[in-house]
């Protein structure tokens, strides 16, 4: 069975800087791609940044030029440094682990989610 745990979060004002981070665990032998979603009250779940185990970086165009998504294999985490937040940025954020290779197989895993607040 494998983990998201996420940590970071909480609330901030309006061009502030947050960061979160999310470490998988459990028989991790490879995991493809690992991301941030997020959900606002009454909006669909959208992604926000995603990172493959090579390093390719994708990000949701409302989010390029603030949002950086990093990650460290070794420790099966990534980060999302998010910085010049807006109210419009806030949502519980899911961290996402796409095609996770452990030694029962093979899945996708989502964390519990972390709220993030942007107050105007």
């Amino acid at each position: 069975q494998v983990q998201l745990v996420e940590s970071g979060g909480g609330l901030v004002q309006a061009g502030g800087s947050l960061g979160l981070s999310c470490a998988a665990s459990g028989r991790i032998l490879r995991i493809n791609a690992m991301g941030w979603y997020r959900q606002a009250p009454g909006k669909q779940r959208e992604l926000v940044a995603a990172i493959t185990i090579g390093g390719s970086t994708n990000y949701a165009d409302s989010v390029k030029g603030r949002f950086t998504i990093s990650r460290d294999n070794a420790k099966n985490t990534v980060y999302l440094q998010m910085n010049s937040l807006k109210p419009e940025d806030t949502a519980v954020y899911y961290c996402n682990a796409e095609r996770v290779l452990t030694t029962l197989g093979g899945d996708d895993y989502w964390g519990q989610g972390t709220q993030v607040t942007v107050s105007s």
